[in-house]
């Protein structure tokens, strides 16, 4: 049950990041250039599924050959490319949230106009910060021998360990917790200056008494939902992560560890799928696709009804 879950978790996830992947390369090779946003969709669709294959291939050994990670180097390797994998997630959908809040929201300050001049500029130095932040941690977690004594100790059936070692693995785990806040601020941020943007437009349209919703007010309201949804989805996907990395520090063979990794596929799966709906090129193709996908089972569905009359005969 827990392979069929996971497995499909991952061909569902694959699907959506496949697909923008798809249309962001197509739309470089129309037009000849890559566009900001498309870059940012290839980035953030590479990354997550690079985070599900990883996910998914972690849940095969350890449900199929958990004996492959008695070498604690196997599974510190796994370990770390998960947590790349899942900050260039994390920081490619910010990076969207930063893009949307600097291309929507309108505002007389200079410092928002210096900021909105220099978007690019500014995105690339986020990542420069986070990248940074990201080699802080695996410098200081080269310096903690705690995943090696965590390791050995499940596989000799150990349930306790020295106060040490467990001091130096909750420092260890907040160092990690910490590399979640820039994003999930700035994130919220871009939300709630979006929000502000959004109730000085309507009080604009109130005072020249337009009482209909414009293109910019739907357009506000559209990228605060998709800024919201993805805020949403990162608490929870930070609750789980948390949750998943407790467990496997105190109780690393116990059967709720499958259960919580399933819930790692939730970010990258659900967030890929509300950028499909809510960007409409994206999901015209998805529909398309789906249409397509019809006809063929339909026809596959008649080919094999007239097959089974001939044989029948």
């Amino acid at each position: 049950m827990f392979m069929i879950l996971m497995t499909a978790g991952f061909i569902t996830g694959m699907l959506g990041n496949v697909l923008i992947g798809l249309v962001s390369c197509y739309d470089w090779v129309k037009n000849h250039k890559v566009t900001f946003i498309n870059f940012i969709l290839i980035c953030l669709a590479v990354s997550r599924m690079s985070s599900l294959l990883v996910v998914f291939v972690d849940a095969v050994i350890w449900e199929l050959a958990p004996h492959v990670y008695d070498s604690s180097s196997l599974a510190k390797c796994s370990d770390i490319l998960w947590i790349m994998t899942d900050q260039l997630s994390i920081w490619f959908a910010t990076c969207l949230s930063i893009f949307y809040f600097l291309k929507i929201a309108h505002f007389s300050h200079p410092l928002f106009l210096w900021l909105k001049w220099r978007m690019r500029s500014m995105i690339v130095v986020f990542l420069a910060f986070s990248l940074f932040l990201l080699i802080f941690y695996f410098l200081l977690l080269g310096t903690l021998p705690i995943f090696m004594e965590i390791y050995m100790m499940a596989k000799s059936n150990q349930t306790l360990f020295s106060d040490t070692h467990k001091t130096i693995a909750v420092k260890n785990l907040i160092v990690f917790h910490l590399t979640y806040l820039m994003p999930f601020l700035v994130s919220l941020v871009s939300l709630l200056l979006l929000f502000l943007s959004l109730v000085k437009h309507s009080r604009n349209c109130h005072l020249i008494s337009t009482s209909s919703e414009d293109s910019r007010t739907k357009v506000h309201k559209k990228a605060m939902k998709m800024l919201l949804s993805f805020l949403i989805l990162f608490v929870i996907h930070i609750f789980f992560v948390q949750l998943t990395r407790w467990l496997f520090m105190y109780c690393p063979m116990n059967s709720s560890v499958k259960l919580v990794m399933l819930t790692l596929n939730i970010f990258p799966l659900s967030h890929s799928y509300i950028l499909i709906l809510g960007n409409s090129k994206l999901r015209q193709t998805a529909v398309r696709a789906l249409q397509h996908l019809k006809s063929q089972l339909q026809e596959l569905i008649l080919s094999f009804h007239r097959f089974s009359r001939v044989f029948a005969k």
